[in-house]
């Protein structure tokens, strides 16, 4: 009798063990393009709000550069692009999940400069690159950063690709060549928006928004990679960046 009374017990016990297992913490490893450094912490809390026990661990780099590392073997979850075209490219060596491709937003470039610059950008625009105070301007290295690639095409656009050549400062993502702006090792930036807005950098100085006819979009794109061990989470995470909360967030950064 007692051994019967035990076994309802037993089986809750059993239950019980389960579901705390299924709710054991997860770390997604994310590959993410540098533009979304100052968006991430908030995306981050508010996709917590629906799986909190998913632990978002991102790192920050060229979008290029971390399409080599992955395939070359690095052990990212979800990749996060500021060019779309790579994330493609990683499906098409079957190295992600080509249902979970998604575009979630287009970045823009600004140009920035500190606040005690004498550049008044608000009135010189583009012309502020060719001031005769301007030795240095910082963008991303074109070869492997998308906006870099993005601010040669602005240079293109305005005629200025052979006056500034000889001016340029590379950064290995944008992140560096807002860095040499804002530290004063370049006079002026071309740098992603949401950089320039961010609470770091907007304090700091000023910026004016390059038109997006200048340069084509900056198309910014997730995909969960095949050798992730948690396809789920990841899934539902690229998800998130497709849904309303996500793009308020990262319309207050700058994306559309």
């Amino acid at each position: 009798m007692c051994r019967l009374l035990w076994l309802p017990l037993l089986a809750l016990l059993i239950a019980v063990a389960s579901c705390d297992r299924r709710q054991e913490p997860v770390t997604l490893v994310i590959a993410a393009a540098s533009d979304l450094r100052p968006a991430f912490e908030p995306l981050a809390a508010s996709f917590a709000k629906t799986h909190p026990n998913v632990r978002l661990s991102p790192t920050f780099g060229s979008s290029g550069q971390f399409q080599t590392q992955i395939i070359e073997g690095a052990p990212f979850d979800v990749y996060l692009t500021a060019d779309a075209a790579y994330a493609a490219a990683l499906v098409d060596k079957q190295l992600a999940d080509p249902k979970s491709l998604a575009r979630f937003a287009v970045g823009r470039i600004a140009l920035w400069t500190r606040a005690d610059s004498k550049l008044d950008l608000a009135t010189l625009h583009e012309k502020a690159l060719t001031d005769p105070t301007v030795k240095t301007i910082a963008i991303a290295n074109p070869a492997h950063a998308p906006y870099g690639r993005a601010a040669a095409a602005a240079l293109e656009s305005w005629g200025l690709t052979q006056a500034t050549k000889p001016k340029l400062v590379l950064g290995e993502n944008v992140a560096q060549a807002a860095q040499f702006a804002e530290s004063g090792a370049a006079d002026i930036g071309i740098i992603a928006l949401s950089l320039a807005v961010s609470p770091n950098m907007k304090p700091k100085g000023r910026y004016d928004t390059i038109p997006a006819a200048a340069h084509p979009p900056i198309q910014q794109a997730a995909v969960v990679l095949s050798r992730s061990s948690h396809q789920p989470e990841a899934r539902a995470f690229v998800e998130f960046l497709g849904g309303s909360e996500a793009k308020e967030v990262l319309r207050q950064f700058g994306f559309e």
